[in-house]
């Protein structure tokens, strides 16, 4: 085992600080990345503050990881020394049940490694996530990385550009519909980065009268302020689809009814409480509330790659590490346009 420097919160109160964590050596499949940028996920607060249960301390949260090749096992082919690499939510999964042949490895039956807080096998107590120096994954989950954009910038596509992505694409989003994104942070900012380049018309829904020049700056069409009840009311059974990035409580049926006839709110949001949703919010026009996870390999591959093509990258903000718990707090102020940034190098 290597110590490898990192952060960690040693429980769901603490701050997170200087933690030395063990990382293995790189055995015949693995690759072996330098961490040069890791982007800071909301998912990273509720596991670092046990929001969700289940957290394993220390942890060292960090998902959306880009960084350089520093080693390889002797089975590896797919990259190569000094390559760029990155990292997603999963590091491991299965590999034999039907999803995951697929290439759906976030659906696993029988449960995903995720980067951070997961079961291994390695020797070591749990998965450690980016905020670290180092990382060895099976070269498997190693995805590559175009050196045509902004590194920084390509960190959270590994999280928040997938997370819109995949439902973008499964439920074809694109010409001829009306999608409203609700909510513009590190999510809803990439979902109208992407519902626009697919060629969708898009309409960012928001609480605050201010986001409407920067929505539009990101490719919005249309702007719908939802504390303004006229312009709600106008807005009913408008939409093809709606794409719910928010994360704190919120009431759903509102939002539902601006869908159309056999529209559909896509989830991709995680609030902490369950939703309260009647039936006539879904029966009454054949509506549909659906959930969406991130993507699996072979499709966060493929959107690296549509986003190297069209030069989309994430608004990013990059701090030290020795920033991240003020980085937490803003984040839950909504503090930030649109993504907190680790530079690695800090550490």
């Amino acid at each position: 085992m290597n110590a490898t420097k990192a952060f960690a919160a040693q429980s769901s109160t603490s701050p997170l600080a200087p933690h030395d964590i063990p990382r293995r050596e790189p055995q015949a499949n693995d690759v072996q990345i330098d961490i040069m940028y890791c982007g800071v996920c909301h998912s990273d607060i509720h596991t670092a503050r046990n929001e969700w249960g289940g957290t394993k301390y220390p942890c060292v949260p960090g998902h959306e990881i880009v960084g350089r090749v520093s080693a390889i096992g002797s089975n590896v082919t797919r990259f190569k020394v000094g390559d760029l690499a990155g990292i997603g939510c999963l590091v491991d999964s299965c590999r034999e049940c039907d999803n995951c042949k697929q290439g759906l490895q976030q659906y696993c039956d029988n449960g995903i490694v995720g980067t951070y807080n997961g079961k291994t096998s390695d020797g070591t107590p749990h998965t450690f996530g980016g905020y670290s120096k180092q990382i060895v994954a099976d070269e498997s989950f190693v995805l590559h990385i175009s050196d045509r954009l902004p590194l920084a910038g390509v960190a959270p596509l590994l999280c928040a550009g997938i997370t819109t992505y995949s439902p973008l694409r499964h439920w074809k989003v694109g010409v001829g519909h009306k999608i409203g994104v609700l909510g513009l942070g590190g999510l809803g900012h990439m979902a109208v980065k992407l519902a626009s380049s697919f060629g969708a018309e898009v309409t960012m829904i928001s609480h605050s009268a201010h986001k409407e020049a920067d929505a539009k700056r990101l490719g919005a069409t249309h702007f719908l302020l939802s504390s303004d009840k006229g312009q709600m009311n106008k807005a009913l059974k408008t939409f093809d689809f709606i794409l719910n990035t928010v994360s704190a409580p919120h009431d759903y049926n509102t939002y539902l009814q601006l869908l159309k006839t056999n529209g559909t709110m896509i989830c991709v949001g995680a609030p902490i409480e369950p939703a309260k949703i009647p039936s006539f919010s879904l029966i009454g026009q054949r509506r549909s509330l659906v959930g969406s996870l991130i993507g699996g390999i072979p499709e966060t591959q493929e959107m690296l790659d549509y986003c190297a093509e069209k030069g989309i990258t994430s608004d990013v903000e990059i701090i030290p590490i020795q920033q991240i718990n003020e980085a937490y707090e803003r984040m839950l102020k909504g503090d930030v346009k649109y993504r907190f940034v680790i530079d690695m190098q800090s550490l």
